[in-house]
Order: C-alpha cells, then sequence, then structure tokens
C-alpha cells in the first residue's frame, strides 16, 4: 500500500473547496452503453458498500454468497478489480477483511477494505500531534495503524480527570477525590464512529473544544476556531437485523454539533469530513481499485466504476458526487490540453468548488500530478436489502424512488436531490452485479 501513496498524493487537508461545473449527475444507461464501447480487459472495477448490501448485521444476505461464486473463478482469484468501501470504522482492515472472507466464503483481503477513516493515512500533518481519538473497538490500535503517533482515548481522558464523568452517579469517584494526572495538550479530536456511551463522550469532546484541548483547565473565555475535528463516517443510519434503521455515527455528530452550538453560540468546525459521501473517500478507493487492478495483471486503466449501495444519503449521493467530479476533472483536463498544456497538471493546480460543502469544513485538497488516467465515470446502483426499501417506500405517482423532503445528510453538504437519484435500482447485489456484466457484454458465469 505505501508504494501508492506517493504516486496519489492526494487527499491534502487545505482545499478551499473543488469548484466544480454542474455537470450532468449520474451515468444514465446511455452513457453506460456509450462507454463501453470499448469493453474488454481492464474495462471496469466494483465499489460493494456492506452493510445493507452484503450483510445485515453479522448474517450475510443470501445473494451476496451467490454474487461473489461467480465474481471469482475456479482458483479463487477475481475476474475484475473489487474494493469493499464501508463507513464502518470500529476496526482495523485485517479484522474486516477477515470477517468478510467468513461471511462471503472468498478470500478478501485486506487491500481491497475500505474503512471511513483510511483515508486518515495520508492527512500526515495530524499524525505527530496529540489527538483524542473517539469511537469504539480498538481506538488506539486503528489509530497507530493510520499512523497517528500520539493519540489518547475517552477512557484514558476520563482516567485522568475523574470529576468529568458525571452523567451516571454509579461512575462518579466514591469518597475521597482522587488526584488529577497531567496529560500533554490535546491538539485536535479524531472522531472514528459512534461511541458506546454517549453522554461521556459528549461531555468529554466539549471540554476538550472549550478549553483548547486541557480539559482539566476552567474555561474563562470561548477559543474560536477551536482545536481541529477530523470525522469520519457521517451516516445518520445505517441497516442491521433490526426491521427499522438504527442510530449512526451521523447521528452522534448531530449530537456533538447541537450541544457545542447550544454552549458557545458557534457552529462546530470540521478540518475533514471523510467517508461517504465526501469525493476524498472515493478517489481513495480509486487508488484501491487501480491497485487490484495491477494486482490482477491488467495493464490497461480502469474506465469505469460501479459503486453499489443501500443508502441513498451515503452510497448513492456519493458515488453520483465522485461521478461529477470526474466529469469536471475531464473537462478541466481537456480545456488545459486544448491550451497546450499536460492533463496531468490539472489535479495540482485546478481548485474545484462542489455543492456538497456549504461551510467548506469537508476539505480535502486532490492534489498531486495525478499522470495516470482518471475513469470516465462512476454509477450508482441501488439496492433494495438495506436502508433503502422499494417495498416500504410510499411515494406518489410523480415521485422519484429516492426522492425525500427531509434532508439525512450531514449538516455541511448542501441537499442536491438529484444526487439520490441512483443510475439503476435492483433488488439484491446478485442483480446488480449481473447488470454490470451485462452492460459491459461480459460472461458472469
Amino acid at each position: 500500500m505505501a508504494e501508492f501513496i506517493p504516486r496519489f498524493n492526494v487527499l491534502k487537508l487545505g482545499w478551499r473547496a473543488l469548484r466544480l461545473r454542474k455537470t450532468p449527475l449520474t451515468a444514465t444507461a446511455a452513457q453506460i452503453r456509450r462507454f463501453s464501447s470499448s469493453r474488454g480487459p481492464g474495462s471496469f472495477g466494483l465499489l460493494f458498500d456492506i452493510d445493507g448490501v452484503l450483510v445485515r448485521g453479522r448474517t450475510p444476505i443470501p445473494a451476496a454468497k451467490q454474487c461473489f461464486r461467480k465474481l471469482v473463478d475456479g482458483n479463487g482469484k477475481y475476474k475484475v478489480p473489487v474494493v469493499f468501501v464501508t463507513n464502518a470504522g470500529n476496526c482495523v482492515r485485517q479484522t474486516k477483511a477477515e470477517q468478510l472472507s467468513h461471511l462471503l466464503e472468498v478470500e478478501v483481503s485486506p487491500d481491497q477494505v475500505m474503512l471511513s477513516h483510511s483515508p486518515l493515512r495520508v492527512f500526515s500533518q495530524f499524525h505527530k500531534m496529540c489527538v483524542l481519538v473517539s469511537g469504539q473497538g480498538p481506538v488506539l490500535e486503528v489509530a497507530h495503524n493510520l499512523g497517528f503517533q500520539n493519540a489518547l482515548t475517552i477512557d484514558m481522558l476520563r482516567e485522568a480527570y475523574p470529576l468529568l464523568d458525571v452523567v451516571d452517579h454509579n461512575r462518579r469517584p466514591k469518597d475521597v477525590v482522587p488526584p488529577s494526572k497531567e496529560l500533554p495538550q490535546i491538539e485536535a479530536v479524531v472522531l472514528f464512529g459512534e461511541p458506546i456511551r454517549w453522554e461521556t463522550n459528549l461531555q468529554l469532546i466539549v471540554d476538550v473544544l472549550l478549553t483548547n484541548g486541557r480539559p482539566g483547565n476552567t474555561v474563562t473565555s470561548i477559543k474560536y476556531p477551536h482545536i481541529p475535528v477530523l470525522a469520519c463516517n457521517m451516516d445518520l443510519l445505517w441497516m442491521a437485523e433490526a426491521k427499522n434503521p438504527r442510530f449512526g455515527h451521523g447521528m452522534f455528530l448531530v449530537c456533538v454539533e447541537s450541544i457545542y452550538k447550544k454552549i458557545t453560540g458557534y457552529d462546530l468546525h470540521y478540518e475533514a469530513l471523510i467517508g461517504k459521501p465526501s469525493v476524498v473517500t472515493y478517489n481513495y478507493a480509486e487508488l484501491l481499485i487501480r491497485q487490484q487492478a495491477e494486482s490482477l495483471g491488467w495493464t490497461e486503466p480502469v474506465q469505469r466504476l460501479y459503486a453499489i449501495g443501500d443508502n441513498p444519503m451515503a452510497d448513492i449521493y456519493g458515488a453520483n458526487l465522485y461521478n461529477r467530479y470526474l466529469q469536471s476533472m475531464r473537462h478541466a483536463r481537456a480545456q488545459v490540453q486544448a491550451q497546450g498544456g499536460s492533463a496531468s497538471q490539472v489535479a495540482g493546480d485546478i481548485q474545484c468548488e462542489t455543492v456538497d460543502d456549504v461551510k467548506n469544513s469537508g476539505k480535502v485538497m486532490v492534489g498531486g500530478s495525478y499522470e495516470h488516467r482518471l475513469p470516465e465515470g462512476c454509477s450508482s446502483i441501488l439496492v433494495c436489502t438495506g436502508v433503502y426499501n422499494r417495498d416500504q417506500q410510499d411515494l406518489p405517482p410523480d415521485q422519484t424512488v429516492t426522492e425525500q423532503h427531509i434532508f439525512h445528510g450531514h449538516r455541511d453538504f448542501r441537499f442536491d436531490p438529484n444526487l439520490t437519484q441512483p443510475s439503476f435500482v435492483v433488488h439484491d447485489v446478485l442483480e446488480g452485479v449481473e447488470l454490470v456484466f451485462q452492460q459491459e457484454g461480459w460472461p458472469l458465469e
């Protein structure tokens, strides 16, 4: 993986926003047929969401096993590049790969797995800072695996300052109050995913923001902007075994944002928002697709991506937003080439503005030379086995399948209902993959 990062050289903090012209949102069937004019090895790759597409909680969706049996040959080798793109983040890639291998009964490599926090590997400017990490599971292992060298957990903070967490009376210090321990000043907060004890995490995260990283100190004035906050996984809801969606990390972010604004009067500011539907996530996924294509021996660049998901506000919105970005990059490169310049200069020079980020809070620079050829487009495929269920939608005749009046996306993403409209709606992942191979003119059997 390391050898790809210098080539990629992207996803750095500091862009003022991806400035895109308004290009068509999604790849329509006609566009896909046009893209498919040069079919053959090296033509397309698949991006799979996990929860609601392949599994429900710990239970595999039956169509998923059938699908992956068809996606590998007799030797277990994938027929096309496959990458799993999930907003989950409570483990390391190795663990998720082992889980998928067991559930799908095919071999899944860690290099095929992208968790919501995976792009943080290239946010090197934060790696030497003292950061507070929030989430569940092996958060310290995750932080160190991503490159953070000096991470503190909520539990470590709570132990050092025992008077801070007092919502649960049973967890308050008994009798003699233990002395506080001095910790280094916290320089940034990294939110991996939803925690277990929300009241504890909410209280301590807000304490850190109000005290400029010194939660043992008295708040004398509000310093704003506060220390950097990086958040992964903006899903408001996700689908497990229950009949209705469950709260996701996006719901926790709503709580943090609301509390901070209620106390200070200021909006919580994010230095980066990572995970679907952000463009940075799909750029990183495209890197992994290229890596998988090379491992399959493909010499031609991947021309088309197909993203299969169950959540219109995460999977479909993100794939369509990335498709819009790709169209803008192609347009910008064509303009540069028409003026006698090199197309490889575009990614390092262009600054674009996407409609996803009103407050410019999800700041990532898609930089570097981008000497490789970018995909022509990214098509979105919505399955009905997760958050979106066609049978449960009570829509008037004139309303599209994913058009909603209630915006479930993140606060800093301006709602564009066109971006929730999938290229295709299918029943399940098997039907989706069969559709892709049919469009590409490839035999799936």
